[in-house]
């Protein structure tokens, strides 16, 4: 039986870096009277209590929510009225110094240069270094453009790959590559949280937009998950409301 089911975030529960709209937070509310939740993806957590933590309504059972950041190297729950954060693996100040040096080589290699950007291409994480094509603050229309067969970003992460091979680099959101510690990926934040929570693997569903091989999401099927490949928030609202009234039952 399942008794969690995790997100991705953006092109699944939300667009590119905008909230959770009124529709998505009152189905996930609904999903957590019934089930334990989870929410993975490659933000940092401001870009989470912004998208989610700030959205739910009140009447939604915090204690069964689980946010994880940076792919899953840092995890936060809700206790005693305040979010806290229970891990966080960070980079050192030379790995950070070798992946930005590595991605501005790689960018100039490769011959990437966008047209315009919005905002800073590379952010430092903590945990994981994310390199934004568009840059930060890039609106959501330009970026369903710029990359939605990650064709560009491919070149790039190939590239980053031999620069970098001690290194997790896999592409994320709708422009971005998330640069982690060897072994990092969903998968690996899906067995942390395991760890965290006591719920077995196979008890959890995962749902999100990019489970193909190559995308960020696809680790959570290689480790076993039952998942569900959505197109857009809009398939993540069905999905949900199958399984409240499948939980529910």
């Amino acid at each position: 039986m399942i008794t969690l089911v995790a997100f991705d975030l953006d092109g699944t529960l939300a667009e590119s870096k905008q909230p959770l709209k009124d529709t998505m937070a009152e189905a996930l509310a609904d999903l957590l009277s019934v089930a334990n939740v989870a929410v993975i993806s490659g933000g940092d957590w401001p870009q989470f209590q912004k998208q989610v933590a700030s959205r739910l309504p009140a009447r939604a059972e915090l204690k069964n929510l689980w946010l994880m950041p940076t792919t899953g190297t840092k995890l936060y729950t809700h206790k005693a009225s305040e979010w806290k954060v229970e891990y966080a693996e960070l980079f050192s100040e030379q790995q950070r110094k070798d992946i930005i040096a590595a991605f501005n080589a790689s960018l100039e290699a490769t011959g990437f240069k966008p047209e315009q950007t919005w905002g800073e291409l590379i952010e430092d994480r903590g945990s994981q270094i994310t390199f934004s094509a568009l840059g930060q603050s890039a609106p959501v229309s330009a970026k369903e453009v710029w990359d939605p067969d990650f064709a560009k970003r491919k070149v790039i992460q190939a590239d980053m790959r031999k620069r970098l091979p001690d290194l997790s680099i896999n592409m994320g959101g709708a422009t971005s590559i998330d640069i982690t510690q060897k072994g990092v990926d969903k998968g690996y934040g899906l067995k942390k949280l395991r760890d965290a929570s006591g719920i077995p693997l196979e008890q959890m569903m995962f749902i999100g937009d990019a489970i193909f091989p190559g995308g960020n999401d696809y680790p959570a099927k290689e480790i076993g998950l039952e998942t569900v490949r959505v197109k857009d928030p809009d398939g993540t609202l069905a999905a949900i409301a199958g399984i409240v009234a499948c939980l529910k039952k």
